[in-house]
């Protein structure tokens, strides 16, 4: 099964080297978002709140380029800086993750600059 590389013209910019966004057969595989504003490639977003609806933003506008939804994905990764900022990531993420919401795994983690990254992957098959 070959690979694609899914070209955003107006989303984020991969922060080193990798592909932000893959196609491989009926799966997408979006890499880690962190809260970047697409046109400045700054980071953006004082509270976990504003962070999580920017990556959330920056994620759509990824799938979108690849023909999916946030309603094709089937599986999250999310990092957070810190755990006690759970029920605050975990409303604005409900927002955007239509029923049945993806499996998620949501783990602590040391982010430079930042308090929450996501990766997708999506289902695109019949």
């Amino acid at each position: 099964m070959a690979r694609q590389l899914i070209t955003v013209p107006n989303g984020p910019r991969p922060g080193g080297a990798y592909s932000p966004c893959l196609r491989a057969g009926d799966f997408i595989f979006v890499a880690g978002q962190g809260p970047t504003d697409p046109a400045t490639g700054t980071f953006v977003g004082e509270t976990i709140e504003e962070q999580t609806r920017q990556v959330c933003e920056n994620i759509k506008t990824i799938l979108e380029a690849a023909g999916a939804s946030m309603a094709d994905v089937v599986k999250a990764t999310v990092h957070l800086s810190d755990l006690s900022l759970f029920q605050r990531y975990n409303a604005v993420y409900a927002e955007y993750f239509p029923e049945p919401r993806p499996v998620r795994t949501t783990v602590g983690s040391q982010l430079l600059g930042f308090m929450i990254e996501i990766d997708v992957i999506a289902y695109v098959g019949a």
